[in-house]
């Protein structure tokens, strides 16, 4: 009996073995392919030149330290893939037996973003991580995170984040209040549903979100959040 739960046992872990190989490579070569058919650089020269593009030094840091807050508290310290996140995706996806939670960080939302599509697919995922660490040998962090605020999308046809600060409050990134801030840093999350324009409600719960993660991180303290909500028009 105990030989036949080794032998089944090690039956099944060849399998996952081989399942893991093979998406591994189907991930691989769409990430291969993605590089043929769109070149990392002349993406990233054309997102560049565009007149709506912010460079990082024109952005508040209350805004930027939000975006990294709940969406990749680690961004600075990982290559691109962040092994806890997903440790932790995968564990719930293993759960559910379906791709619910991603573990995706900053770059490999820009990854995506950029050179795949929106669709939930376990090669996708790899063809994203592939794609993230190129570009983290690439660019360094700030320009990635520039890259990433220029091209997320905020509700309401707005793709960047100073045509979601024009659109929404009509001023410049710079310009932008810490209330003003907080909120814009909780859109892109679910961008449809947290829309000023169709949800203020909803998107006012999440930027009670951001501003817990910006206290949870050491980024403001308690009072300073209460002060930021008193800001509401």
């Amino acid at each position: 009996m105990k030989r036949v739960l080794k032998y089944s046992a090690l039956t099944i872990c060849v399998i996952v073995i081989g399942i893991i190989a093979f998406i591994t490579a189907k991930g691989y070569i769409m990430y291969r392919d993605a590089l043929k058919h769109t070149p990392p650089e002349q993406v990233i020269e054309q997102i560049q030149s565009d007149e709506n593009y912010v460079k990082i030094d024109s952005l508040p840091q209350l805004y930027l330290d939000a975006v990294i807050a709940v969406e990749d508290r680690r961004f600075y310290w990982h290559p691109g893939v962040d092994p806890v996140s997903i440790a932790r995706a995968v564990i719930n996806d293993i759960k559910s037996m379906k791709l619910v939670e991603g573990g995706s960080t900053i770059t490999q939302q820009l990854a995506k973003n950029l050179f795949f599509t929106q669709t939930k697919k376990f090669d996708r995922k790899i063809a994203e991580m592939f794609m993230a660490l190129r570009l983290e040998r690439m660019y360094d962090k700030d320009e990635i995170l520039e890259l990433y605020v220029n091209t997320i999308y905020f509700g309401s046809g707005y793709y960047c984040i100073r045509e979601a600060s024009l659109g929404y409050y009509g001023k410049e990134p710079h310009e932008l209040s810490d209330y003003e801030c907080t909120m814009l840093a909780g859109l892109p999350n679910a961008p449809s549903v947290y829309s000023l324009d169709n949800n203020p409600e909803l998107a006012a719960q999440r930027q009670r979100q951001v501003i817990e993660k910006l206290v949870k991180y050491g980024y403001i303290d308690e009072k300073e959040g209460e002060r930021i909500l008193s800001d509401a028009p």
